[in-house]
């Protein structure tokens, strides 16, 4: 079976979380989805190949399994992110367009097991390498790298601007992380942002944003009309597009590794 984490060390105090970038279901769980689920139209496409080399030195943490198989960035006890809201469970029952995706859909006994074998291993890693980074420089700030189709009416309304960043309101990270990244998206031209927006940070971002404790954590949900052809299948790379969006992540995260809490931590 496919190792359900890929990671590429470095030492910079950033950590890249991609829960949402795999493809890989395993043959007895695809057999188990319908043709809307097989799409797989839901994953966060090339977003490993949008960030790949942009920050060298720093970590990319990467989940393997599509999030149908089980979501890496939702709350293991199943505790939904935006009560009221319509949004997906840990292990999906509809796409965002809030279509059914199984003939055959997952039992409790089903979810525990993914939980165990998919969700917690993704997790353990992602900890891990937080904290190894936090000994090396007091800190660490976990980027969670994310992204989305532009329209998706059943999520939310109107179009998604393009720089979407979620702290949780401010709570899971220091303000000048905060500050550093949507003054470069502010500064970017031609595209549209928002903070705390429709997005204000998934599970990861909130679970692990603990800046009393030297972990701080943001979440970059950007459009994918920003680095794709088109958001439809086959969501081809565009790398016209890419390139000037890399360009943009570039300067958020140098400006993150550069940061330095005011005691503690780099000199």
């Amino acid at each position: 079976m496919t190792d359900p984490v890929e990671i590429s060390r470095g030492n910079s105090p950033v950590v890249l979380g991609l829960p949402h970038t795999g493809t890989f279901v395993p043959a007895t769980i695809d057999a188990k989805l319908n043709a809307c689920g097989k799409a797989l139209a839901d994953t966060d496409w090339h977003i490993h190949t949008l960030y790949d080399g942009v920050l060298p030195d720093a970590t990319m943490v990467r989940a393997t399994f599509h999030r149908y198989v089980i979501d890496a960035n939702r709350d293991p006890a199943g505790t939904s992110l935006y009560p009221g809201q319509n949004t997906t469970t840990l292990v999906p029952l509809t796409d965002f367009d809030g279509q059914d995706i199984w003939d055959i859909p997952p039992t409790a006994k089903d979810i525990a097991e993914r939980r165990d074998v998919f969700h917690a291993p993704y997790h353990a890693a992602l900890a891990a390498e937080l904290d190894r980074v936090r000994a090396i420089h007091g800190f660490a700030i976990l980027y969670d790298c994310h992204s989305i189709r532009s329209r998706v009416p059943f999520l939310f309304d109107d179009v998604l601007p393009d720089f979407n960043v979620g702290t949780n309101l401010g709570a899971t990270c220091d303000p000048e992380i905060e500050n550093r990244v949507m003054s470069i998206c502010q500064a970017a031209e031609g595209y549209s942002l928002v903070l705390n927006g429709r997005f204000k940070g998934g599970w990861t971002t909130r679970h692990y944003g603990q800046p009393a404790n030297g972990f701080h954590a943001i979440q970059m949900e950007l459009a994918q009309s920003t680095y794709l052809s088109a958001e439809a299948p086959p969501w081809t790379f565009d790398t016209g597009k890419a390139d000037r969006m890399r360009a943009h992540l570039k300067d958020i995260l140098e400006s993150l590794a550069d940061w330095a809490p005011q005691t503690g931590g780099k000199i």
